[in-house]
C-alpha cells in the first residue's frame, strides 16, 4: 500500500498503515516525535505500537542530534538468518533431541556461558576485528565498566522476552536457520545510563515528553554516546554472528550424514542508528524496530513463534528513508497478554512447532502479535519477498 500522511507539527506523519488501527497512545508518540526541533522526518513501519518514548517501528531521520530512548534499551537488535543444503526430509519426525541440543549449546534468558567463546574456535569465522573491538571497551561510559566480565561472558547468548533461535523451512521444503537478540545487558545498561544523561541537558527541559530528549552535534555528550552506540551495534552483531556459529556446530553434528553447508548469513540491526544522506543533508536516521531496506539489501521480517516469517529484498523507498518493517509487530502488551491468553492457548496456536509451551512465555503468544502477513502486504512498495518461512523449532529465553 502507498503510505497514509497525516499532520504533524514540524513534518508530515508518513504511516505504512491505516492510522485508525494505531493506538491512541502510540499516535500520541508519533506526534510528540513530530515536534522535536531537529526532527527532518517521521516514516511509520505497519508493526507500529507503542514503545518506551517512540515507538516501537518507527524511522526518525534528525539533523545533528540523536534521542537514546528512541533507539531503545536493546541497541543493535536485530535478526540473522541463513540457509542450509538440508530439506525437511533431512528432519526427524521427533525435533525435542534437536531443540535441547541448540539450548545446550546457546545460554539463554539471564544465562551466559562459563567460559568466554571467541571466533577463533569456528569453521571459517573471521576473527579480524575482534580484538581491537575490545580493546575499545576501556573508551565506553566509566559507568558500565564494572560490567566486562559479564559482557564478555554473555556475547553468543539469546536473552529473553521477544529473542529466538529457530530452525525453519521454506515453501520449497529447504531448511534455514534464524536467530534474534541484541546487545544484552551491556547495551542495557549503556542505553539507560545515556537516556539519564540526555534528561538532564538543559536544551531539552521543555520538551513535550521527557523520554525524547536528545542529544546534540559537536557537544561532549553526543560524542560520549555515539562511541558507545556504535560500539554496542557491534557487540550485537559479533553475537549474533557468534551464536549463529554455535547453531551451525549443532546442525553439522545433529545431521553428520547428510554434511549440511551453509549459504552466506544475512543480518540486518533493527534497533540502531546510521549516519544517512537524504535531500542533500546528512541525516542521522534512527530506526526503532525497522530494518534498513535499501535497494538490492536483504533483510528478515519475522513473525511470532507459531507463524512464519519472511526474508525479503529492500526496494529503496526514499519515502521511508530506505526502511521497512522489523517484524509482525505486537497488538497487545505483554500484561494484557498474559491476563487474556493460558498456557492451553499457547500450545493450541503453537501446535506443530517444537517450542516451550508454558506459562512462562504465554506473553509472546502469536494472538498477542499482527498478522505476518498482512504487515508484509502493507509495504509491497518497500520491501519483495525472497522466501517464506515456517519455524518447526522455536527456541525461547
Amino acid at each position: 500500500m502507498p503510505y497514509v500522511e497525516i499532520p504533524g507539527a514540524r513534518v508530515p506523519i508518513r504511516m505504512w498503515t491505516d492510522p485508525a488501527t494505531v493506538e491512541d497512545v502510540a499516535l500520541r508518540q508519533l506526534q510528540n516525535v513530530a515536534t522535536l526541533p531537529w526532527i527532518k522526518g517521521l516514516a511509520v513501519m505497519p508493526d507500529v505500537h507503542y514503545g518506551k518514548g517512540a515507538t516501537v517501528g518507527s524511522v526518525i531521520a534528525m539533523r545533528d542530534a540523536v534521542c537514546p530512548a528512541a533507539v531503545g534499551v536493546d541497541i543493535g537488535c536485530g535478526m540473522s538468518a541463513v540457509k542450509t543444503s538440508l530439506t525437511a526430509n533431512d528432519l526427524p519426525g521427533d525435533l525435542s533431541r534437536l531443540r535441547t541440543r541448540i539450548e545446550q549449546a546457546i545460554p539463554v534468558g539471564r544465562g551466559m556461558h562459563d567460559d568466554p567463546v571467541e571466533p577463533g574456535g569456528f569453521h571459517g569465522l573471521a576473527t579480524s576485528g575482534w580484538d581491537e573491538f575490545w580493546g575499545r571497551f576501556d573508551g565506553v561510559a566509566d559507568a558500565v565498566r564494572f560490567r566486562q566480565e559479564r559482557a564478555v561472558r554473555q556475547m553468543g547468548t539469546l536473552g529473553g522476552g521477544n529473542h529466538f533461535i529457530e530452525v525453519c523451512t521454506d515453501t520449497a521444503g529447504a531448511v534455514w536457520l534464524m536467530l534474534h537478540s541484541g546487545s544484552r545487558n551491556i547495551g542495557k545498561e549503556l542505553a539507560e545510563h545515556h537516556i539519564g544523561v540526555a534528561q538532564k541537558l538543559p536544551h531539552n527541559q521543555g520538551l513535550v515528553d521527557r523520554d525524547l530528549a536528545v542529544f546534540v552535534a559537536d557537544t561532549p555528550q553526543m560524542a560520549a554516546y555515539r562511541n558507545d552506540l556504535f560500539w554496542a551495534q557491534e557487540y550485537a552483531k559479533y553475537n549474533r554472528t557468534l551464536m549463529m556459529a554455535l547453531l551451525k556446530d549443532v546442525i553439522r553434528k545433529e545431521f553428520k550424514k547428510a554434511k549440511p553447508s551453509f549459504e552466506p548469513e544475512i543480518s540486518c540491526h533493527h534497533n540502531y542508528v546510521a549516519q544517512e544522506r537524504y535531500e542533500g543533508m546528512d541525516l542521522l536516521v534512527t530506526r526503532k524496530g525497522a530494518i534498513r531496506a535499501g535497494s538490492g539489501e536483504f533483510g528478515i521480517i519475522p513473525g511470532s513463534m507459531g507463524t512464519g516469517s519472511y526474508i525479503v529484498r529492500g526496494l529503496g523507498n526514499d519515502d521511508s528513508f530506505n526502511s521497512a518493517s522489523h517484524g509482525a509487530g505486537r497488538r497487545m502488551s505483554r500484561n494484557a497478554a498474559k491476563r487474556r491468553y493460558t498456557a492451553r492457548d499457547l500450545e493450541e496456536q503453537t501446535r506443530g512447532v517444537e517450542c516451550r509451551k508454558d506459562s512462562g512465555v504465554v506473553d509472546e503468544i502469536p494472538g498477542a502479535y499482527k498478522s505476518i502477513d498482512q504487515v508484509i502486504e502493507q509495504q509491497r512498495d518497500l520491501v519483495e519477498v525472497v522466501a517464506r518461512l515456517k519455524q518447526v523449532v522455536c527456541v525461547k529465553g
